[in-house]
C-alpha cells in the first residue's frame, strides 16, 4: 500500500514530519513568500484561525471587510472579544465587494480575498497607514488559486479543502516576520491564551515541521501531492490562468442566456475560483440541481443562507476547464427539458 510507513505513524517522527516540511516548502515557493516569511499550520481549520487571530494578533481594534460569510464570522469574533475595542467593520451587499480603508485608530485590517459563499474576490492591498498595523487575508477559497503579492499581507491563511484538493480541519498560514513580532508581544502581555490557539506555539512547532497536537495524516498526504503538482505544472500562475480560463467559460456562457445571470455585477469582483449564477424564477435551481444530481452531477447549489435561484460552480486549479464548460451543457440541457 503505497504510503503505508506514512499512515498510522506518530506526527512526530520523520516520515509525518517530511510530509510537513514538503508542505511548508512547497506552498512558499508556490505563493511567492519574500524573504523572512514563514509558512505555520495547526489544527482546526480557517474558523479555528479566527480565534487564534483574534487572540494573538489584534492588538487593541481591528478593521474588517465583510462582504461574505467568512468576513463577517471574523469580524463577529473580534467584535464578541471582551479585550478588544469594538470593530471597525466595512459591509457590502452580497455580491460585491467591501473594500479596507485606512484608519489611524486600529491596528488590524482584515478581508478576504475571495468570498467562497457569494462568488466575489477583492485584491490583496495593504492599506496607506498607519505604520505598524498587520493585514490578515482570509485565503481559504483563493490561496493556490488566485495571483496574489505577500508583500500586500502580513498573513495569508487558509485552509486546504479548495484549491488544494485537500480536506478540512487544518490551518496553514504565511506570515511576515512583523506578524511574528506581534503575536508574541501580544502573548507576552498577558493575554490569556490557550495553548491550541497560540501563534506563537504553533510557530514554534511548524519551525521543527510539526504541529502541536496530532493532524489527519491523510490530509497532510493530499495536500502534500497537490502542492507539489500545481508546482510541477507551472506554479500559481499556471493555476490562476487555469481558474481563470474556467470563469471566462462560465460567465460568459450565463452571459448568453436570457434565464441566466452572474450574481456578481461588477466583472473585476467575479472571483475566478467561485462561480455565482442566479437563475430567472421562472427556471427552478432545485429542480435543476435535482436533474443534475440523478445524473451524476453534483454540488453546484447555492450558499444555503444566500437563499437565492441561483448556481454555485467550483472552478479551483483541479477542475478540468472542459469540465466547467460541459456543465454548462448539462445545465443547457435540463432547462430545456424542464
Amino acid at each position: 500500500m503505497a504510503n503505508a510507513h506514512v499512515l498510522g505513524t506518530s506526527h512526530r517522527r520523520p516520515p509525518v514530519k517530511d510530509l510537513v516540511r514538503r508542505i511548508r516548502e512547497g506552498v512558499a515557493e508556490l505563493l511567492g513568500a519574500p524573504d523572512g516569511y514563514e509558512v505555520a499550520l495547526g489544527n482546526g481549520g480557517s474558523t479555528a484561525f479566527w480565534d487564534v487571530a483574534t487572540l494573538c494578533l489584534v492588538e487593541r481594534r481591528a478593521q474588517h471587510a465583510a462582504f461574505g460569510e467568512f468576513g463577517g464570522k471574523f469580524a463577529a469574533a473580534t467584535s464578541r472579544a471582551p479585550f478588544l475595542e469594538p470593530s471597525q467593520v466595512i459591509t457590502a451587499e452580497p455580491g460585491t465587494v467591501a473594500y479596507l480603508e485606512p484608519a489611524d485608530d486600529v491596528d488590524t485590517y482584515a478581508t478576504p480575498h475571495n468570498e467562497t459563499s457569494t462568488g466575489a474576490m477583492a485584491p490583496v492591498t495593504r492599506p496607506a497607514r498607519p505604520e505598524g498595523a498587520v493585514v490578515l487575508t482570509d485565503a481559504t477559497s483563493g490561496a493556490g488559486a488566485l495571483p496574489v503579492d505577500l508583500h500586500q499581507t502580513d498573513v495569508y491563511y487558509f485552509a486546504p479543502q479548495k484549491a488544494f484538493a485537500a480536506d478540512g480541519g487544518l490551518w496553514l498560514a504565511v506570515l511576515s516576520p512583523a506578524a511574528v513580532e506581534r503575536a508574541e508581544r501580544v502573548e507576552a502581555s498577558g493575554r490569556w491564551v490557550p495553548e491550541f490557539l497560540s501563534l506563537t506555539t504553533a510557530v514554534a512547532n511548524s519551525r521543527q515541521d510539526q504541529t502541536l497536537n496530532t493532524p489527519a495524516v491523510a490530509t497532510l498526504l493530499l495536500l502534500a501531492d497537490q502542492v507539489e503538482w500545481l508546482l510541477a505544472q507551472g506554479g500559481l500562475e499556471w493555476s490562476a490562468k487555469r481558474c481563470a480560463t474556467s470563469a471566462e467559460t462560465l460567465y460568459t456562457w450565463a452571459a448568453q442566456r436570457a434565464w441566466a445571470t452572474p450574481f456578481v455585477a461588477d466583472p473585476r469582483e467575479r472571483s475566478t475560483v467561485v462561480g455565482t449564477i442566479d437563475l430567472a424564477d421562472e427556471v427552478s435551481v432545485d429542480r435543476v440541481v435535482a436533474e443534475l444530481g440523478a445524473n451524476g452531477v453534483h454540488d453546484v447549489f447555492a450558499y444555503r443562507k444566500l437563499g437565492r435561484n441561483q448556481l454555485r460552480v467550483g472552478m479551483y486549479p483541479a477542475v478540468e476547464p472542459d469540465d466547467v464548460a460541459a456543465l454548462t451543457a448539462c445545465v443547457d440541457y435540463v432547462v430545456d427539458h424542464l
